[in-house]
């Protein structure tokens, strides 16, 4: 289907349709699910490039019905992208190319995607008379690698020396340093919406998002590590290790950040023409060794590892300051760690409805997963 060829009509009384970019994928997918459980319809904007996410997409019409459509389209036709827009009342841009290993092999693909296909959602909403709000998420990587951050080694991770940032994480003072491809492409689109939403009135905000995980995560090596480090166990397949496995993330289940979004929305004339760093924050911080212990846990067998070169633009750590976010709207996250990752384990286990690693293993590889 075409967006031409749509007749956006929603049930009486709920409004014109929230339009979701990469709606398919993870997070686009747990967004409209909630949208979709609220009353509303749902647009989801998708190019499908990655097999395994047309999964949420048939769990999302099996669900919801006709409340929610799937336009196939691409971020950077700018034709395609105006005809949604002018259709939506709120726009959740998600749509990107996500890891930093595909920026570096194929950077002119990267910036199309994330700048150029950022700056035509911009210019679509602009050109409306009443322009929705947009949400749009960018990354921690708009800050680099942090390399003037000294740090110290305790219990096999990393952690700043400065027992305040320990304490309080990296906030949306951090001067941006943009490195690799990915980080220029994504902190342009980031540095984009806010300026047009400070030049052209837009309502519209920025999410700096550090490690998000849960269910309906088909993560890769490249992205979703989390989700990627349990669907190599379940696989009894080899995890590397990029750099010494102690490098720090927080980490936020999907649905806090749903909940994150959502808060954003209603309060867009609060948080508008900003940028706030969103994550697990300090009390949600976790080791690539220490989830692998997790996952010992849980699995009763330790993954194989290995360990390669650290990658360009890695962070030993990373930990969001949430603060100024939770100042405007209350928002704070509320599932922790060790309960996240046991829901994100069960989940792909209960995808396939058998309880042997054998045969999960199998189903992952049916679904184009790793």
């Amino acid at each position: 289907m075409s967006a031409a060829d749509l007749d956006f009509v929603s049930p009486a009384g709920s409004g014109r349709p929230a339009l979701v970019t990469g709606g398919a994928g993870f997070v686009g997918a747990n967004l409209a699910h909630r949208l979709l459980q609220a009353g509303e319809t749902v647009i989801l904007f998708d190019n499908l490039s990655r097999p395994s996410v047309v999964r949420n997409v048939e769990w999302l019409k099996r669900v919801h019905g006709d409340r929610v459509t799937l336009v196939t389209g691409d971020v950077r036709d700018a034709g395609a992208v105006a005809e949604v827009v002018q259709r939506a009342s709120s726009v959740f841009h998600f749509a990107a190319q996500v890891a930093v290993t595909t920026s570096l092999v194929r950077p002119v693909e990267d910036f199309e995607i994330n700048a150029r296909g950022t700056l035509n959602v911009l210019e679509a909403i602009r050109a409306l008379k009443s322009p929705p709000p947009l949400l749009f998420t960018s990354t921690n990587k708009v800050y680099g690698g942090l390399p003037d951050v000294p740090l110290q080694c305790r219990d096999r991770h990393y952690e700043p020396e400065d027992p305040k940032l320990r304490a309080s994480g990296i906030s949306e003072a951090r001067p941006l340093d943009f490195h690799s491809p990915y980080g220029c492409s994504k902190g342009t689109a980031d540095q984009y919406v806010i300026d047009y939403a400070r030049t052209f009135g837009i309502p519209a905000a920025v999410f700096r998002m550090s490690c998000i995980y849960g269910p309906r995560q088909f993560g890769t090596e490249d992205q979703g590590w989390v989700a990627h480090f349990l669907i190599q166990a379940l696989r009894r397949e080899p995890i590397t290790l990029y750099g010494d496995g102690m490098q720090v993330r927080d980490v936020l289940f999907i649905d806090d950040l749903v909940d994150a979004f959502l808060l954003a929305r209603k309060n867009i004339r609060q948080v508008s023409a900003s940028a706030f760093n969103i994550g697990g924050g300090p009390e949600n911080t976790i080791s690539l060794l220490e989830l692998l212990d997790m996952i010992e846990e849980l699995d009763g067998k330790r993954p194989t590892i290995g360990f390669e070169e650290w990658r360009p633009g890695d962070q030993r750590y990373y930990v969001s300051d949430c603060r100024r976010f939770s100042a405007v709207t209350g928002w704070w996250p509320r599932v922790r760690v060790r309960e996240g990752v046991r829901k994100l384990h069960g989940w792909l286990q209960e995808m396939t409805g058998k309880a042997s690693p054998a045969p999960v293993a199998e189903e992952l590889r049916l679904e184009g997963v790793g």
